[in-house]
């Protein structure tokens, strides 16, 4: 995972952009920025389960389960997408088949932000392994189960989507507005962030139109 969007991208392709912010990014562009741009984070319950759990999933090196072999905290890139990060675990199957698992404590949502981050994983192994990836999977610990999701090409045009408008943020340095919706209420940096105070629900529809070109949740999400 690299630690400074500033660092040089690899081979002099496109500026590195860590595979979690596309997570972070989809959830809301101004908790993207406040961490990669001004390196603030708060923890509370849910992202300290979040630590704690990858703590124990995040051992490096590799372990066979009869026909699977699985590999921990498996660095990965992309470099025609300038993508960058860590996969919890990746599973190589005795007949190629190549699957990538991100380990969530929360609750699994479909179609949500963690699809990005985990469809992002599966390209940056394609690109390695000179393959193709269908599928991916996400373990909700608090669901006590996988959920499989297709990478399919509408997801694979949102990754790239995201990865350049994550990449704009970067090269302008310029903080997302906040959104001062329900998203706010289950994220630990609404302290940090004071949505209520600083936000324009217009002018804030309006930077993400013309600055990221990422439609916004619902008022009510």
């Amino acid at each position: 995972m690299i630690t400074d969007h500033r660092a040089a991208s690899r081979e002099g392709g496109p500026l590195q952009v860590p595979l979690s912010a596309l997570e972070h990014f989809a959830y809301c562009p101004r908790q993207s920025g406040l961490i990669l741009l001004e390196d603030a984070f708060e923890d509370d319950a849910a992202t300290v389960r979040g630590t704690l759990l990858h703590q124990r999933v995040d051992t490096p090196g590799n372990r066979g389960r009869g026909s699977v072999r699985t590999l921990h905290a498996l660095p990965v890139w992309n470099d025609a997408l300038g993508l960058v990060g860590i996969c919890d675990a990746v599973e190589l199957h005795a007949d190629g088949r190549i699957l990538p698992v991100e380990h969530k404590s929360g609750r699994y949502r479909p179609g949500g932000p963690a699809d990005l981050q985990t469809a992002g994983q599966a390209m940056c192994l394609e690109a390695m392994f000179h393959t193709t990836i269908e599928q991916a999977a996400i373990y909700s610990a608090a669901d006590r189960r996988r959920h499989l999701i297709t990478v399919n090409t509408a997801l694979r045009e949102q990754v790239a989507n995201v990865t350049e408008a994550v990449r704009r943020m970067l090269t302008s340095e310029s903080l997302p507005p906040p959104v001062a919706d329900g998203r706010c209420r289950r994220c630990s940096m609404a302290n940090s962030c004071m949505p209520r105070i600083l936000a324009d629900d217009r002018s804030y529809r309006q930077a993400l139109r013309d600055l990221y070109r990422i439609a916004p949740e619902p008022e009510n999400a």
